[in-house]
């Protein structure tokens, strides 16, 4: 009897009204799951991402705003040719199809040249060397300045004709002159003046042999 009354509840009513409480409720969570991932990640949707290179950054910001993209200035560089502030580059590349929202990186013109700080060089280093560090830090190498000295030798360095020294910022894209020693310089000059005392050498010689 006691069997009886257990395989009566177990296939009773209550039972299958619960199993399909259940299954209803399964099946509303996936259509609920299913409806909030197709609104989150914006299923179906895309915008052409607006080409803003050679835009100035406020012009830039307000074209990818106005598509619901979020412009963000990831980095700056200096290209003397452009002018200051504009776009020199973006990511995604303008023509990408992305989601509303997306970030689209920047990389913008600076307002400003850049500076180096002038290494300890002069005095320090022969000319190989000088030129292989300042062109690791940046630095443009213009021609080169001889004077007396130790021959291959950094004496001093010039920038745009004026001496500088260790310690000092200097504009990015302006030449470094080595003034670098070298110990042929004047050399001629001696050698005329050499030259000369020989001759008046040779005529005393001559003038006192005629006097004999």
């Amino acid at each position: 009897m006691a069997l009886e009354e257990f395989r009566k509840k177990l296939f009773g009513p209550v039972v299958y009204w619960n199993l399909i409480a259940m299954v209803l409720v399964g099946v509303a969570l996936c259509i609920g799951l299913w409806v909030w991932m197709t609104q989150y990640t914006m299923h179906g949707e895309s915008i052409d991402v607006p080409d803003v290179k050679g835009m100035t950054i406020n012009d830039a910001e307000y074209a990818l705003e106005n598509l619901e993209l979020m412009p963000v200035v990831v980095d700056s560089a200096y290209v003397r040719e452009q002018p200051a502030g504009i776009v020199l580059e973006q990511k995604p590349d303008g023509g990408s199809r992305v989601k509303s929202g997306r970030e689209i990186y920047l990389t913008i013109n600076q307002k400003q040249t850049p500076t180096h700080t002038i290494p300890d060089i002069a005095g320090n280093c022969s000319r190989r060397e000088a030129e292989a560090r300042l062109r690791a830090l940046g630095f443009k190498i213009g021609p080169m300045e001889f004077v007396p000295g130790d021959p291959d030798w950094v004496i001093a360095l010039k920038v745009n004709g004026h001496e500088v020294y260790s310690g000092e910022r200097v504009p990015c894209d302006a030449p470094v002159t080595l003034v670098v020693g070298n110990s042929n310089s004047g050399s001629s000059e001696e050698d005329d003046d050499w030259l000369i005392d020989g001759d008046d050498a040779t005529e005393v010689e001559d003038g006192y042999e005629e006097e004999l």
